[in-house]
């Protein structure tokens, strides 16, 4: 009884998916830090991601940075995103990002009689 149950055991270890991890190597890496607190680093891997961001210090003590990264994506094109963070917050710029369907034109409309309306003092409660 107890070969069938080492045998169980040894073709269940056997059996079980072996995993490799996947190795990225840096092509590039350069970081500057300064003593007034300005700062800047590019990194580049071999599997095509790419960051490179610059920072200082903002007005209010917070850490103002620009910059942008790139990766691949699934159809082998690369895509990249640009953006600032400061005061206003995190602001990021690609063509990955969803945009709002413009607003058809009888909006517009109802804006301006809504301005004209309000241009007349008329208020509604």
């Amino acid at each position: 009884m107890q070969i069938i149950v080492l045998t169980c055991l040894v073709a269940v270890a056997v059996a079980a998916p072996q995993f490799e991890e996947p190795v990225v190597e840096l092509l590039r890496d350069e970081r500057v830090f300064n003593e007034d607190g300005t700062f800047s680093y590019a990194v580049e891997a071999d599997n095509g991601i790419k960051t490179a961001v610059s920072g200082s210090i903002g007005a209010g003590g917070q850490i103002n940075q620009e910059g942008s990264y790139t990766f691949i994506l699934e159809d082998g094109t690369q895509a990249l995103v640009s953006f600032v963070a400061n005061e206003n917050g995190f602001q990021p710029q690609s063509s990955l990002l969803p945009t709002p369907h413009p607003l058809p034109e009888h909006v517009f409309e109802l804006l301006e009689i809504a301005e004209r309306q309000r241009a007349a003092g008329i208020v509604f409660e």
